[in-house]
This record gives structure tokens, C-alpha cells and sequence, in this order.
């Protein structure tokens, strides 16, 4: 039985889910290379590995997968501009974005809450979408605040309290 999905219906229902945003970073070329992704996990304990699920028409992504090593940058509340930024089209996207070249090469962004630098492990198709496989070569925490959350075609934060909520604001985190 062949089954068919709306992809209107299909995105609002998966909308309800939160997930966090991460920038993956990457340099070419000795220019940094980055887009945003809302579909970055946790793989394995041993080895260590991450995914996340680009968009394979995505000129940033094939840029990064040419690459071949990356950086997940996880984004707290206080950075939806820097979100914005790195989410839009365009060759210029860092002219101002604050960021550092660590030990391996990859442009780390400034007050991210952390950081996880990875070999591309490996990449496989699902739909319209890759499934990228990150190989875990160091990794940091650099700050305690808020994550950035997606969910409902709008950004917010968690607020902490016992136990943990999400407080959506429309125009803005704040």
C-alpha cells in the first residue's frame, strides 16, 4: 500500500517537536563556511559520534561535506541574530560574525554554549535530506545558559524552573 503525506500537513504535525539550533561550520578555502540546522543528535558513546540532517540541495552543506570536517556549534537564546545571520543565503554570511580558528582548523563561534569538532564519518541518503555521521574529536563546554529552541515555526528558550519549561517569544528570544 503506497501511502502519501502531505508536505504541508507533514512539516506542521513534526513542527510541534522542539529541537535545539546549531550552527555547522567549516573552512574553505581559509574562509568560514557555516549554515544553521535544527536536527543535530547524539549517535554513539563508542566511537563517539553526532549527526545532523542537511538539506541536500544546500550549496553550505555540499560545501562543508566537501570539506570533510566540521563543527557543531550549539546556540543559546541570546543568539537568534547570529541564527538569522548564518541561516540566510549568501557568500558573506560571517563579515560579521565573531568567531576563532581552533587546533583543527574549524572556526569556532563566539559565546556558543558549546562546541563539538568532527570528521565527516560518514553521509547517507534519506529522502531529500543527508544523513551526515560526525566522528567526535573534541568537544567543550563554554557556557551554561539557555539553548535556543525551535518548535512551532518560532524560537524561544527554556526557562528554568523545576521542572524546565519552554517560553516561546514571537518576534524574539528575550
Amino acid at each position: 500500500m503506497t501511502i502519501s503525506i502531505d508536505s504541508a500537513t507533514f512539516r506542521k504535525v513534526l513542527g510541534h517537536y522542539p529541537t535545539g539550533v546549531c550552527a555547522i561550520t567549516a573552512m574553505e578555502d581559509g574562509r568560514p563556511v557555516g549554515m544553521i540546522v535544527g536536527t543535530f543528535t547524539s549517535v554513539s558513546l563508542a566511537p563517539p559520534l553526532v549527526a545532523f540532517f542537511p538539506d541536500r540541495k544546500s550549496r553550505s552543506w555540499q560545501r562543508i561535506r566537501a570539506v570533510g570536517r566540521f563543527c557543531v556549534n550549539v546556540l543559546g537564546a541570546d543568539q537568534l541574530d547570529l541564527c538569522q545571520t548564518l541561516a540566510s543565503r549568501g557568500d558573506d554570511k560571517f563579515s560579521a560574525v565573531r568567531w576563532t580558528m581552533n587546533d583543527f582548523g574549524l572556526p569556532i563561534l563566539n559565546d556558543v554554549i558549546a562546541w563539538i569538532l568532527c570528521d565527516l564519518h560518514a553521509v547517507h541518503e534519506a529522502g531529500d535530506h543527508d544523513i551526515a555521521l560526525g566522528n567526535v574529536l573534541m568537544l567543550d563546554v563554554e557556557s551554561s545558559k539557555e539553548p535556543l529552541i525551535f518548535c512551532n515555526g518560532g524560537y524561544g528558550k527554556l526557562e528554568w524552573a523545576t521542572p524546565p519549561s519552554l517560553v516561546r517569544a514571537a518576534a524574539g528570544v528575550k
